[in-house]
């Protein structure tokens, strides 16, 4: 896939057309990837691209934690230092200034081309809960199934609640354990049963379903969008 460096703005020539034909080269590969229903990691980094040149645009520091997990630290700092010298350079910050004004609008397009394809498939997802639903929710399994629904994937998951100054965040690690092919006398209740029996460190475990209604890529897509569904779904039950 053809990426878009983190500080494509400073990088190489401060000029309009080269930039110009960075970026449409970017988003061209981006919205192919969504017509593929293919929304990961492409629609996180246009995010992280968007609110980086918003950020450069009104001279206010770069946040560390809207980058992607792959930039250290160490080179955060080095891309800060970079663009700090650049806010201090009229001539190169009317540059930029021309680059973000052409590229707002076309950010903005392809977020919500992305925003869009996003919502349609979490429309299509279905959740609900397995059997009787204990008063701890964070941690249990999830039973996943694609369109059309061959398979399941059988997943262990534990959500983590932390705060910030300002707000709480939950976050969600998944551990795939297997993948199964359900006849019809293997009903949700019964793979919970026996997942019970197997697995002894979960004795009574929050077990949830979450079925897609639609085609769409596991890895790129489904996976990913399950995870947060599955946050909001045990947030509105614990509220």
């Amino acid at each position: 896939m053809n990426t878009l460096p983190v500080n494509w703005l400073t990088e190489g020539l401060l000029d309009f057309e080269y930039k110009k034909y960075m970026l449409l080269a970017y988003l061209q590969t981006a919205k192919a990837e969504f017509g593929k229903q293919r929304l990961y990691p492409v629609f996180s980094d246009l995010i992280m691209h968007y609110r980086n040149m918003l950020q450069v645009k009104e001279h206010k520091k770069l946040v560390y934690e809207q980058f992607p997990k792959r930039i250290s630290r160490a080179d955060f700092e080095k891309l800060e230092l970079v663009y700090e010298k650049i806010i201090e350079d009229d001539e190169a910050m009317k540059q930029i200034e021309e680059i973000i004004l052409y590229a707002s609008p076309l950010f903005d397009n392809a977020i919500e081309e992305g925003k869009e394809l996003y919502d349609f498939i979490e429309r299509h997802l279905e959740i609900s809960t397995v059997g009787i639903t204990p008063m701890y929710h964070n941690e249990g399994y999830l039973f996943l199934e694609t369109f059309p629904g061959k398979e399941t994937m059988i997943y262990m998951y534990r959500i983590t609640v932390f705060r910030n100054t300002y707000e709480k965040y939950r976050g969600i690690h998944m551990q795939h354990l297997q993948t199964i092919r359900r006849g019809l006398t293997l009903t949700h209740e019964n793979l919970k049963v026996q997942l019970v029996r197997e697995r002894q460190e979960l004795p009574n475990p929050a077990t949830f379903v979450a079925v897609s209604k639609v085609p769409c890529p596991l890895e790129h897509a489904l996976l990913p969008i399950a995870k947060r569904s599955l946050v909001k779904y045990v947030a509105g039950l614990a509220a």
